[in-house]
């Protein structure tokens, strides 16, 4: 049996597609560490991803026993119902976002990981720092490019 983590996850973008962020809680024990960071241009659903990928590759020993909790049914979903696995055999064909999900499974495949999808905005304690911390960082002075984000409509040259 692995270590316990709880890792509790949010994004945010404020146009979607616009400035966004992502906000992490990793906790273990009496250990807690808080993660977040902004992007230029991006979306939600990317910083959702986004912010599981982040909380997964902060472990620093493989085969860890994890709880995620997000309050994105894109994330959750995808997961849980196995979705993402069909979406991996055909190489992510037609879908949004592959370059995150290829990564997410890198990092999701070292441990045993649980989803746990969580209603945003209900007094979840650690929900709603995440929330605070993703739109922070949507704010930040200093975004970085979101490099894998393709516009649906980009502009004509």
């Amino acid at each position: 049996m692995g270590t316990k983590i709880t890792i509790y996850t949010d994004g945010a973008a404020r146009g979607n597609p616009g400035p966004g962020g992502y906000g992490v809680v990793l906790m273990s024990g009496d250990h807690r560490k808080e993660l977040s960071r902004g992007y230029k241009l991006t979306t939600n659903n990317r910083m959702e991803l986004l912010a599981v990928i982040v909380g997964l590759e902060a472990l620093k020993y493989d085969g860890c026993d994890v709880t995620v909790y997000t309050d994105s049914k894109y994330v959750a979903d995808a997961i849980e119902q196995k979705w993402v696995f069909g979406w991996e055999k055909k190489n992510f064909k037609k879908k949004k976002n592959p370059d995150l999900w290829k990564r997410f499974l890198s990092a999701y495949r070292k441990h045993n990981v649980m989803f746990v999808w969580v209603k945003g905005h209900s007094n979840i304690r650690e929900n709603e720092v995440c929330d605070k911390l993703a739109v922070q960082a949507s704010k930040d002075p200093y975004l970085l490019d979101d490099e894998g984000y393709i516009p649906e409509n980009p502009p004509a040259i």
